[in-house]
């Protein structure tokens, strides 16, 4: 980083949130790390990396689908560091259940769609007016594959509705910031499950993976290089993008009936 920054990271104890956290940490980020379940983890995390580093991690449990629990992890975060200038909304439910729409709970429903669209506006409400008077900012959504052409998802009907609004409220956010230096755009992973979700891209390269064009699988490490180029202070004219990071391979279209 070209100066001194506070990364605010959702769902960062484990997967693709604690590879962003080690690689802003990298990059010397002190963090917010958030999670709801993985508190062991998340404060083994943030020991190592402050260690490691040298930065200051502050672990904060908060439900990101409820605005309260989003309040007070804000209220925190700035009491602690007095300032927050990334955010990445990494964390966002999925049910793993293949289910049609009519099927969905309607509280299954409404917890998937506060968990994916609307706790970016929670977050966003609450840290953008901080990162307007720092006059810079950085925030990063979480997307899927084509997200931005707004696909059918069969059997993922809530979660791709939320992540399709999402493309939508990243580019409003963008034209709606850009004046005050604050950047906003959306990663979008590609096949990336289990434990690739933690891995480094050279363990990636020791197993070819013939499904992906670049022959190999994609990790953790992969979307994290991504967010934190992203968060660079000279990366200000990449605003409102939706980049995917798939190695070519088309997501989607691999989904079986």
């Amino acid at each position: 980083m070209n100066r001194m920054t506070v990364s605010f990271i959702t769902g960062s104890g484990t997967g693709l949130g604690k590879r962003t956290a080690i690689e802003l940490a990298a990059k010397g980020s002190h963090l917010v790390l958030n999670y709801v379940n993985s508190e062991e983890k998340t404060r083994k995390l943030a020991l190592s990396l402050e260690k490691t580093y040298g930065i200051n991690a502050l672990v904060l449990k908060g439900d990101i689908s409820r605005f309260e629990d989003c309040q007070s992890m804000v209220s925190q975060a700035m009491e602690h560091f007095g300032q927050i200038d990334i955010l990445v909304n990494n964390a966002g439910p999925y049910v793993f259940e293949r289910k049609k729409m009519v099927d969905y709970e309607i509280e299954e429903w409404n917890y998937m769609i506060n968990g994916n669209l609307n706790s970016v506006f929670y977050l966003c409400k609450l840290i953008i007016p901080f990162m307007r008077k720092q006059g810079w900012g950085r925030v990063v959504n979480i997307g899927f594959d084509r997200a931005e052409t707004a696909p059918g998802w069969k059997y993922r009907s809530a979660f791709a509705a939320a992540k399709a609004g999402l493309v939508s409220l990243t580019k409003t956010l963008a034209l709606e910031e850009a004046k005050n230096k604050i950047t906003v755009n959306m990663v979008c992973p590609g096949d990336i499950i289990g434990e690739w979700k933690e891995a480094d891209i050279e363990q990636a390269k020791a197993q070819m993976d013939e499904a992906t064009p670049v022959q190999r699988a994609g990790t953790g490490e992969d979307i994290a290089r991504t967010i934190c180029f992203l968060c660079e202070e000279r990366s200000d004219f990449i605003t409102g993008a939706v980049i995917s990071v798939t190695g070519g391979k088309d997501v989607l279209a691999k989904v079986k009936e």
